[in-house]
């Protein structure tokens, strides 16, 4: 059995975070980033599930920023009742 296992870089949790002056965001610029600790939980899992023989493959997916935004950015459908 093959594990899916989403990644995504988030700004280190030891770092001050900094909005950018016109208030667009967050300055991420010469920021240190790492995995989030949420999906380090769940590689360290899948790895575990790996040892003990119950998976075969781990694959690590992470999109880029980009393409999370542009997610986002569709509308919303909601379930109608006829």
């Amino acid at each position: 059995m093959k594990v899916l296992v989403p990644v995504k870089r988030v700004v280190d949790y030891n770092v001050k975070v900094r909005v950018k002056s016109d208030g667009s965001g967050v300055d991420i610029a010469n920021v240190k980033m790492s995995m989030n600790s949420f999906d380090e939980i769940a590689v360290e899992e899948a790895t575990r599930l790996k040892e003990g023989g119950k998976v075969t493959e781990i694959v690590a997916l992470s999109l880029p920023a980009i393409v999370t935004t542009d997610l986002r950015l569709n509308e919303p459908r909601y379930v109608t009742r006829a």
